[in-house]
């Protein structure tokens, strides 16, 4: 009752004769009002990672002014921060901006039915006598593409997954097997053979739903084999904790290829940097793992580097840097730290 008299309020005290009197000047400010509201608030959704379907619908039903928008008129004429006449303008043309509500409304409503018709038409299940895919990858963007392109290489079939309806239709037209949907949403993973397949790819570039993902596929999937792209060390950490079988730290990868590149072009023959760089990779995999007994193992890389400080020595003598020899007896100790860990482990 109390809205509904506020909304009398309100009417009763619009001044309709301007409307009349220069209706193009009042649409036109209202108009304005809407493209206003319709950018700002699409530009928040991407921003916060909105798909732009969601981004758009969402813009669209926020894009017209709003009961409050009276509210802060009507205070702003009455502290004289805002002349009269300009008030009254922007009453109307916030009001008539709401009558454009049920038309924005229907709007979004088709815009969200377009992907919903391709969900139906791409999520339909592999027939009977189509094998189930070796591999699945959540994510085909640029890395999932290239993750799809060397599988391919190799003859291993895979299915593709990703939230971006243009893309999928993209690559639908191109004869790729790929389906439109969220991955993280219970049973869709299911529904693209994930009983059959051998590996999990995730590829994309949230977090938080790459590890819903990879939780929900080891709870019921132990021996897949998931492997994941993982933003930092921090979050490869998360996702080894929570059982994929191998992360890859964007930042990491990053810094090897790099190395790479420089010591080849320096002129360090190729055959030991790979050798390094692959060696490298290990080293950061093992210690990314949460592995039992942590604090016991660094206790143990400890000793292990104070029992080697003479070989250490030797080794500075022939010319290694100080810094890279002590990282190299770090990563030494670790391994055969680990390595004992296993045997143990086996024995018991």
């Amino acid at each position: 009752m109390l809205l509904g008299l506020f909304f009398v309020s309100i009417g009763a005290s619009l001044d309709l004769s301007r409307v009349f009197s220069a209706p193009l000047a009042a649409f036109d400010l209202a108009l304005a009002i809407i493209f206003v509201k319709f950018c700002v608030n699409w530009l928040a959704g991407w921003i916060a990672r909105l798909t732009v379907r969601v981004s758009t619908e969402t813009a669209l039903m926020l894009a017209p002014g709003g009961e409050f928008a009276f509210v802060i008129i009507t205070a702003a004429v009455a502290a004289k921060a805002m002349p009269a006449d300009a008030g009254a303008e922007a009453m109307i043309a916030v009001t008539l901006s709401m009558f454009a509500v049920p038309f924005l409304g229907a709007l979004a409503k088709r815009l969200a039915r377009r992907p919903a018709a391709l969900e139906r038409a791409a999520l339909l299940d592999p027939g009977v006598d189509v094998p189930a895919p070796d591999a699945i990858i959540v994510g085909f963007g640029r890395v999932g593409q290239l993750v799809g392109d060397m599988l391919h290489a190799h003859a291993v079939r895979y299915v593709a997954v990703d939230t971006d309806a243009a893309l999928v239709t993209r690559f639908r037209g191109e004869g790729r097997e790929i389906y439109w949907g969220n991955a993280s949403r219970p049973g869709f993973l299911a529904r693209c053979g994930l009983a059959k397949a051998r590996a999990l790819v995730i590829a994309m570039d949230r977090p938080a739903d790459a590890e819903d993902i990879v939780r929900d596929a080891r709870a019921g999937h132990p021996d897949l084999v998931i492997v994941a792209r993982a933003r930092d060390a921090h979050h490869a950490t998360r996702l080894y904790g929570l059982g994929v079988s191998d992360a890859v730290p964007e930042t990491i990868e990053a810094s090897l290829q790099l190395s790479e590149a420089v010591l080849v072009d320096m002129g360090i023959p190729m055959g030991k940097v790979i050798a390094s760089i692959h060696e490298k990779r290990d080293e950061f995999r093992k210690i990314l793992q949460p592995i039992a007994g942590r604090a016991e193992a660094w206790q143990g890389i400890k000793m292990s580097v104070r029992m080697n400080e003479q070989t250490a020595a030797e080794i500075e003598h022939r010319g290694v840097s100080p810094v890279r020899n002590r990282t190299a007896w770090l990563f030494r100790a670790t391994k055969t730290h680990c390595a004992r860990s296993r045997s143990r482990t086996k024995r018991g």
